[in-house]
């Protein structure tokens, strides 16, 4: 197993995940200023500035090696629709996170989400070597839960204040998690959510 995440481009589908880099900054600007989009995330995005802060953070977390942020491309129609990231990633115990996911209004409840996940998993588990993939998110957020329990991820607990937001409410985050030998499972139920055109969550 690696020690820490290379650059790779994940690739399939309706999909492309690209490693986040500065000639980004225009097109995650063009989509993500939506207010919606940052309800339950720890930032809010609502300038040119506060995307700049926001990518350069996730560069920091890049670069210890333990984080790797990819810009989200519909790949129809070459436009950048959102991002998500590997993080946490722990080479020893075999584990990694999937999170920091967003989408701009025009893809939520499009294939592209769940064709990322596919990419993502499968990355984690065949390629990494990960015996355990985590996902956490607010436990208002009732879309995303419901989304990560229909791919088969199984619910774990609540970490209460947990996190602040940028309102100033304390976030109580529930993580779930797919382990090694659950893959298999969820693998096939995202090939037939894929397949048959289930929407996202």
């Amino acid at each position: 197993m690696a020690t820490a995440l290379e650059p790779v481009v994940l690739e399939g589908g309706p999909v492309r995940l690209e490693p986040m880099a500065p000639s980004h900054h225009a097109g995650l600007v063009a989509v993500g200023l939506d207010p919606d989009i940052w309800r339950f995330m720890t930032p809010m995005v609502k300038s040119d500035a506060d995307m700049r802060e926001y990518m350069d953070v996730a560069a920091k977390m890049r670069d210890t090696g333990t984080s790797l942020p990819f810009v989200t491309i519909d790949r129809k129609t070459g436009a950048i629709a959102g991002s998500t990231r590997f993080a946490n990633y722990d080479s020893v115990n075999r584990r990694v996170e999937i999170g920091w996911t967003w989408l701009a209004p025009p893809w939520q409840r499009t294939a592209l989400n769940t064709a990322a996940k596919y990419l993502m998993f499968t990355h984690a588990f065949e390629r990494l070597g990960c015996v355990r993939v985590e996902l956490k998110t607010d436990v208002l957020n009732t879309r995303s839960r419901n989304a990560m329990l229909r791919i088969g991820a199984r619910e774990e607990g609540v970490l209460r204040k947990h996190i602040l937001l940028w309102s100033g409410r304390w976030r109580d985050s529930i993580y779930f998690s797919v382990l090694d030998d659950e893959w298999p499972a969820v693998k096939s139920r995202l090939e037939e959510m894929m397949t048959s055109r289930v929407p996202d969550a």
